[in-house]
């Protein structure tokens, strides 16, 4: 027939396209970013994360100030007004005593008065805490847990930012690899068009044969276009999760070969309930609650200081001392509370009780998510095995069917739907292989992110 040797030229080249893997194929523009270097970046430049590490660091703050508690208290006050009522010292006669010769002083009742004037009070109190020390040692190792807590949080969003980093890695891998597939075949495609155009003329080949080309690449131009822009809404995504511009351009690397690793489905309980966040937060709950109740129950203690006071009275007239300096005890009790204190006791002991049954729960939700992903994992490893065995049937069947139509033994429709089939089947294989990846990464956070 004339014209074969040309026709089956371009068939070998649509056929040897489906082998080629996506990564040999022209690099996109941006620099490359493997998986590890945008978890890397993740880390340590996503602005959730990084608002999760302030939140430790208020808490430290706050530690260091409850703190200066233990410390001796210094208050220094002033009341400066005008008096409104007569500051008028009376003595009566011989209030200071009648001696010989001299009589009595004084003689007369005599009454001193102190001009109506501004006047103004300074006070001055140093107050070292006894009997609180108790209490605020309490209060400083409830801000401890408290502290732990917001750092089981920040640990907890890294890593949901890294499980969402992997994610959609992968999902523009995925996105990728198609895109790349079907602008290949839609090159041979259109050679495939120009030379079955030329059969028709020469009516060596069927105007049905050049329709159905038409139609594959039509097709394949729109799946290009469906694919494009999502993928780009996704690698906005992903420079969002890396804090960084969204529009930096960059290329992902090829995907790995699926590497199974045999786990043991309750040492995994057992690791995630060691591992992950949220166990943790919810333990250190339970203490905080506590604390909370030790705290609340340390208010029956009086409150015991070694207290200083000075008082400077100004404008008050001269009988009145300049300056008052007194040294002791202050102790400051409530005896009778109506059972406000007793009350307020019964309910931290309540919120203990709540937060033991939010552990339980945690613990069985945890767990369940551990054998969920599990069996996910596992029903992902299956289906690559399918995949593959699909892929390579139909690299045999598209070799078969080239060389019966290099022998007039096949038609040129029989050797397009062997390529079709191949390229789902090498489709399907990289789904199930990014699948089986984005199974792995859930069920790693499953079992909590290794620190």
């Amino acid at each position: 027939m004339r014209g074969q040797p040309t026709l089956f030229l371009a068939v070998s080249l649509l056929a040897g396209s489906t082998n080629r893997t996506w990564s040999q194929q022209p690099a996109e523009r941006g620099q490359p970013l493997s998986l590890d270097s945008a978890i890397q970046v993740a880390v340590q430049d996503n602005r959730r994360v990084k608002s999760t590490s302030l939140e430790v660091r208020k808490l430290e703050d706050r530690i260091a100030a409850a703190r200066t508690r233990r410390l001796p208290q210094l208050n220094w006050y002033m009341f400066g007004a005008q008096r409104l009522t007569e500051l008028n010292f009376r003595f009566p006669r011989g209030a200071f005593g009648s001696y010989p010769n001299i009589g009595p002083i004084p003689e007369a009742d005599t009454s001193i008065r102190a001009p109506f004037q501004l006047s103004a009070l300074l006070i001055g109190r140093v107050d070292q805490p006894l009997s609180q020390q108790y209490q605020i040692g309490l209060g400083l190792r409830q801000l401890e847990v408290g502290r732990e807590i917001a750092r089981e949080a920040e640990r907890a969003e890294r890593h949901a930012v890294i499980a969402e980093v992997k994610r959609t890695y992968y999902g523009i891998q995925q996105a990728q690899a198609a895109l790349e597939s079907i602008e290949e075949a839609i090159q041979l495609y259109r050679e495939l068009d120009r030379v079955t155009e030329q059969y028709v003329l020469q009516q060596v080949a069927l105007r049905s044969d050049g329709l159905d080309i038409k139609t594959r690449l039509a097709r394949a131009e729109y799946e290009v276009l469906a694919i494009r822009n999502p993928l780009a809404s996704q690698k906005e995504h992903l420079n969002s999760l890396l804090g960084r511009d969204i529009t930096t351009e960059f290329q992902v690397s090829a995907v790995d070969e699926a590497a199974w690793i045999e786990t043991e489905l309750g040492a995994a309980r057992k690791l995630a309930l060691e591992r992950r966040p949220e166990v943790k937060q919810a333990r250190l709950k339970v203490r905080q609650a506590d604390y909370e109740r030790r705290l609340k129950k340390a208010d029956f203690i009086p409150n015991l200081s070694l207290s200083f006071s000075y008082l400077s009275p100004v404008n008050y007239g001269s009988l009145v001392p300049a300056n008052i300096a007194v040294a002791g005890l202050l102790l400051n009790w409530e005896p009778f509370d109506w059972g406000r204190k007793k009350h307020e006791l019964a309910e931290k002991n309540r919120s203990i009780e709540q937060a033991d049954l939010s552990l339980r729960e945690v613990e069985t939700q945890v767990t369940m998510e551990v054998n969920h992903r599990f069996r996910k994992l596992e029903e992902a490893r299956q289906l690559l095995a399918v995949a593959r065995l699909g892929r390579e049937s139909m690299q045999e069947k598209l070799r078969v069917a080239t060389n019966r139509y290099k022998q007039e033994a096949a038609l040129l429709r029989e050797v397009l739907q062997a390529q079709a089939s191949l390229a789902e089947a090498s489709h399907q294989y990289s789904q199930a292989l990014l699948s089986f990846w984005t199974a792995r990464a859930d069920f790693e956070r499953a079992l909590g992110e290794p620190e």
